[in-house]
């Protein structure tokens, strides 16, 4: 099916595994002709797979000193830029795509290089938290300027669709259906929903069992994703969006003091924290809490306050990430170098042999207790769906083909958050190529089976407590 029409250029910025596989994607559903596509990207991994399409394909990274060299003569008004680049401001992006009023993606909201672990700056400056308060920041600059979308891949993005979805089951499975349900802009019903529900924790649980035919070898981190991307997030501090419903801050947790106040970090690297989660295929398991937009996103988004601008409810929200078993060992071995990354690094493709990605939403709290709501892909149907894919990777792509489809259809809307995309159109785009999607209640919390082996510190008065998930 073809679901958009482009007439303008595409510049797609970045053309790692990302950008290698929505490529396909973007040939096979929007209407756009392939000379009017143009990949630029830092590196020559990725050259056949452009040529095996007729796209042009460019050398040039992109730094502070030359940005404006590189893109301006490659864009026009009405054009798209694609981001998937790492190493590249997305504000700096999305400020020029604005002044070339220029249609806008990216799958995170990407510094410039270094600036996740610049040890000039305190956690608090280098989290995701600051990163989304610059970027939202361009939302009264932008507002009636071409739709540029922040941080819509797989998770930040899609997730934010399935919590839209989990919360209009819940509610119809409680007794209370939403016979028509708010539009995205409209987030002061959307989180009166979630707050009428009484959804107290949003995690994203994710378990990826992909396995490939070569372990990992000592010195080699191997993720089924980007590899940069990973170990740069991993190295933020943990954050997660801070309910209010939670009694007691962590001892090594933080307010930032600026911005929207919806969100804490820990004083610690994400991939070095850990917490309890669920999902419908794993059953209970330890995550990274690693750091994502979308755990301060959501959090942002769900908030409802009263007359005096106080927060009267918030979820907290965060991701609770498995992933696969050769990079829980390469995060293993970096933290043992002080997270110092491995002189090798192997993104996982063409080796992988089986497994797939539980990627979704658990929704906690409730009336029903606890709620998964997502996708099950399993490699051998990312592999017949589309090339250039593993499951983690469609999960991500097909989400960018959504975010980019949207932003041709919605093409005057400013800074827009995932959040504020229409979840029903996105999960239209994206569910062909999600495997299974499922939503499944739970009985489980994480006290469950707690404080056999050795007493532990609980607050049995309510399960859905921070210092019940966090693994100490």
């Amino acid at each position: 099916m073809i679901h958009a029409t482009f007439s303008g250029r595409l510049v797609m910025l970045g053309f790692g595994s990302i950008g290698q596989g929505v490529l396909p994607l973007i040939l096979r559903h929007i209407a756009i002709p392939r000379e009017n596509i143009a990949i630029v990207t830092a590196e020559e991994r990725g050259r056949e797979v452009a040529a095996e399409y007729g796209i042009t394909f460019t050398v040039e990274p992109v730094t502070r000193d030359n940005l404006r060299d590189v893109l301006v003569p490659r864009l026009k008004k009405g054009d798209f830029l694609l981001n998937l680049s790492v190493d590249v401001s997305s504000v700096e992006l999305m400020k020029l795509c604005q002044e070339l009023d220029v249609l806008y993606l990216d799958t995170v909201v990407e510094p410039w290089a270094g600036g996740y672990t610049d040890p000039s700056l305190t956690p608090s400056q280098r989290s995701n938290y600051a990163m989304r308060e610059e970027a939202i920041a361009l939302r009264e600059y932008a507002k009636g300027g071409p739709t540029s979308i922040t941080a819509h891949g797989a998770n930040p993005g899609l997730v934010s669709h399935f919590v839209k979805q989990a919360l209009l089951d819940i509610a119809r499975d409680t007794g209370a259906p939403i016979a028509s349900p708010p539009p995205a802009s409209n987030r002061a019903a959307w989180a009166r929903i979630a707050q009428d529900l009484g959804v107290k924790v949003i995690h994203i649980a994710e378990r990826d069992t992909q396995v490939a035919n070569r372990p990992k070898k000592p010195g080699e981190f191997v993720n089924t994703w980007s590899v940069d991307g990973f170990v740069g997030e991993g190295c933020q501090p943990a954050e997660l969006g801070w309910g209010t419903h939670e009694t007691a801050l962590p001892a090594d947790g933080h307010r930032h003091g600026f911005g929207c106040d919806a969100a804490i970090y820990l004083m610690r690297p994400g991939a070095s924290t850990r917490v309890r989660t669920w999902t419908p295929l794993e059953g209970p398991f330890h995550g990274f809490l690693i750091t994502h937009n979308e755990s301060i996103s959501l959090a942002d988004y769900y908030t409802v306050r009263d007359e005096q601008g106080k927060a009267v409810y918030r979820p907290t929200a965060h991701y609770a990430y498995h992933p696969c078993d050769d990079a829980v060992l390469s995060v293993h071995e970096l933290a043992g170098k002080n997270w110092q990354m491995q002189p090798e690094k192997r993104l996982m493709t063409d080796e992988i042999v089986r497994g797939m990605d539980e990627l979704g939403v658990l929704l906690m709290g409730h009336g029903k207790g606890a709620y998964w709501y997502g996708s099950r892909l399993t490699i051998e149907e990312a592999r017949r769906l589309v090339p250039h894919n593993n499951a983690t990777s469609l999960q991500v792509t097909v989400a960018v083909l959504a975010g980019v489809i949207w932003a041709i259809e919605n093409p005057r809307r400013g800074v827009v958050e995932s959040d504020e995309i229409d979840h029903d159109r996105a999960l239209e785009i994206c569910r062909p190529y999600l495997g299974e999607v499922v939503g499944v209640y739970s009985d489980w919390t994480p006290l469950q089976d707690r404080g056999g082996l050795f007493p532990e510190d609980l607050d049995t008065s309510d399960p859905w407590q921070f210092k019940n998930i966090r693994v100490v």
